[in-house]
Order: structure tokens, then C-alpha cells, then sequence
């Protein structure tokens, strides 16, 4: 069977999902934390490190590692379902998700934090509340890992 994804687990990977036609659900409070709340519950059933995220009103950004034997594929299926229930308004997602193995992960998590920045959505990283920037939301240290 053709896997889009080759790379499944043991690589810090950069995903980017976006919701369809970009529209921007996530630009509601509700929506963006259940997004949030969501990869939290995936996490439980379906272990990886999340690095960091930024849930933007039409895209989110995460930097994971998925240990051996889990599945991006099965953790990004699981997710997008599990936000699509949370917010009970249909097929939000684009149906396929961009997967980066990056050879600086900290360069990508910069990127991820000032991505509201760049998009006006905030002055600093740390004042936009649907990011792991904010320092609310627990991740995993990439010197740790």
C-alpha cells in the first residue's frame, strides 16, 4: 500500500493541518481551545511528545515525536476526528496533512511560536493564548528527548 508519510515514528516531524477551504473556525475562542484540548485526549490513546503548537484561526502548526510503534497517520486521523465531534460542525479539515522532518527542530518551533505574530494576531509569541508559547499548556522540552 502507497503511504504518503513513509516517515511514521522516531523523527521529531513538523505537521501542518489545515481546515478546509481555510476557513477560520479556530478564530473562535471555543474552538481553538477544544483544538487544543483535543491533541491532549489524542496524546492519551495514541502516546507521542508534542514538542510545541499553534492553533491559528485556519491551519495548526505542531512539532511532535512519535516513539515506536505509533502512527502520525493514525495520530492526525484520530485528532481531526476528534476536533471535528468537539466542535459538532461537520467536515472542517482538508483531508490530508503536510509532514516535515526537520534538521533543526528549534528553528521550527520559533517558526511556530511567531507564527500569530507574523499574521497580526499578537505582538509577542507569549500573548497568544492557543500556542505553547503562552506557557499555558504542557510540552515536552526538545532538549529532553
Amino acid at each position: 500500500m502507497f503511504q504518503r508519510h513513509p516517515v511514521q515514528h522516531s523523527a521529531t516531524m513538523f505537521i501542518t493541518t489545515n481546515t478546509k477551504d481555510r476557513h477560520p473556525i479556530f478564530g473562535q475562542p471555543a474552538c481553538a481551545r477544544e483544538a487544543i484540548e483535543a491533541m491532549y485526549r489524542v496524546q492519551i490513546f495514541n502516546p507521542f511528545f508534542l514538542h510545541g503548537f499553534v492553533i491559528m484561526p485556519d491551519h495548526c502548526h505542531f512539532l511532535v515525536t512519535v516513539p515506536e510503534p505509533g502512527s502520525i497517520s493514525r495520530i492526525m486521523q484520530s485528532y481531526k476526528r476528534a476536533v471535528s465531534f468537539g466542535i459538532s460542525l461537520g467536515p472542517i479539515w482538508q483531508s490530508r496533512f503536510h509532514q516535515k522532518i526537520p534538521t533543526k527542530p528549534e528553528k521550527v518551533l520559533q517558526y511556530i511560536h511567531q507564527n500569530p505574530v507574523k499574521a497580526g494576531l499578537c505582538k509577542n509569541p507569549d500573548d497568544y493564548p492557543w500556542s505553547s508559547a503562552s506557557g499555558k499548556w504542557d510540552v515536552m522540552d526538545l532538549d529532553v528527548w
